[in-house]
């Protein structure tokens, strides 16, 4: 209850309050309408059967790059991981994998993150949570999270939970994390959240400094 009172405070009409839509909603809309058209499954297909990775990579980059949702650092490891043609290659691959794969989902995250484990690196590590959950989120936000882990975590313990974490992504803390999201999406299923942008703002709207109580 003081969660949904908190987040009816800073946007009284809910999920469909405009200033809620014009702050946290539309451009991470936008940014999965831009990735249907660019990066759908049958042009990410398409491209890999042309092995077009480098197009893939920079499609990629460039839907995120338009977000605030990874930081600078993050977005510059991410182009530089992804400039040589093995990096875009190994990335491209990956993530049609990960996103369309018939695996089971978590062999399919796992293989994920040793992919991007293994992209090359210059100055800043590659491998972080909102990294490794920007595209899924992007890509299928009625399916995946975008985990920002100071925010989320802080989120769930004001919510009197306290997420397991470490700072390697695995599939069994991405799980608990799903779970948890679940359910407070039961709790306040009343309020009609549409998806995972829905369930990630109201998170944010509790956990981020951005939001003072």
């Amino acid at each position: 209850m003081r969660a949904r009172r908190k987040f009816l405070r800073v946007f009284p009409g809910g999920f469909r309050d405009e200033t809620y839509i014009d702050w946290e909603r539309n451009y991470k809309w936008e940014a999965h309408r831009r990735w249907e058209e660019s990066l759908g499954k049958s042009a990410f297909e398409r491209l890999i059967k042309e092995k077009k990775f480098g197009q893939i990579a920079a499609a990629a980059t460039r839907i995120e790059s338009r977000t605030n949702l990874l930081f600078s650092f993050e977005k510059m490891a991410l182009r530089d991981a992804v400039k040589s043609p093995a990096g875009a290659k190994a990335f491209a691959l990956a993530l049609f994998e990960f996103l369309h794969g018939s695996a089971a989902m978590p062999e399919r995250f796992e293989n994920w993150v040793e992919a991007v484990a293994q992209l090359p690196r210059r100055k800043t590590r590659v491998l972080t949570w909102p990294l490794i959950t920007v595209f899924g989120f992007i890509a299928q936000p009625d399916t995946h999270f975008f985990l920002k882990p100071t925010v989320t975590r802080e989120a769930a313990s004001r919510y009197g939970v306290e997420l397991p974490y470490a700072s390697r992504p695995s599939w069994p803390l991405y799980r608990d994390l799903l779970a948890f999201v679940r359910q407070v999406r039961s709790d306040i299923s009343d309020m009609r959240p549409r998806d995972m942008i829905d369930m990630q703002s109201f998170l944010w709207v509790q956990g981020s400094d951005e939001y003072p109580d």
